[in-house]
């Protein structure tokens, strides 16, 4: 390891950006459960927060608040359509080529690595590293492949 005394130190990055994406959501939870406009038993068109005490809002004076925003337009028919799952696929196979192409990219920068001139590892097992890396991606293209073949038969 270059410039890192021990694993542990390491892997404090790692687990500092982990508690900072933990802490960034949690407190923005924490944050609108204090400040959003609460429903007051009592009277059930009037909303008010209890951190800012001067934000009440009367919702009985809005009585289209309740339904479908439509551009402006009242809403025709039902909101609930029929979509068909064979679009999920097609996200589904982005993000296998996705993640392919980013494993592509990592084992040609270790290509590219051994085969300069100051590395230690010789050309045979660069070139094993790259046949591995074809062999996945080989295996991507074969599972991709076999979804389009399927195209019109995928049922859920």
């Amino acid at each position: 390891m270059s410039g890192v005394e021990s694993v542990s130190s390491a892997y404090l990055a790692v687990a500092l950006m982990t508690l900072v994406g933990i802490m960034v959501p949690l407190g923005a939870f924490v944050t609108t459960w204090f400040l959003r406009p609460r429903t007051d038993p009592s009277r059930p068109n009037i909303t008010r927060s209890w951190l800012l005490e001067g934000y009440e809002t009367d919702h009985s004076l809005y009585p289209r608040r309740l339904s479908t925003y439509e551009c402006g337009s009242e809403p025709i028919g039902d909101a609930m359509i029929q979509f068909h799952f064979q679009y999920y696929w097609y996200a589904i196979i982005f993000l296998v080529f996705d993640v392919a192409f980013m494993f592509l990219a990592l084992a040609g920068i270790v290509v590219d690595d051994s085969t300069s001139s100051g590395s230690k590892m010789s050309l045979e097992q660069a070139e094993s590293k790259l046949l591995i890396a074809s062999a996945f991606f080989a295996i991507v293209v074969a599972g991709v492949w076999h979804v389009f073949r399927k195209r019109g038969r995928i049922y859920i």
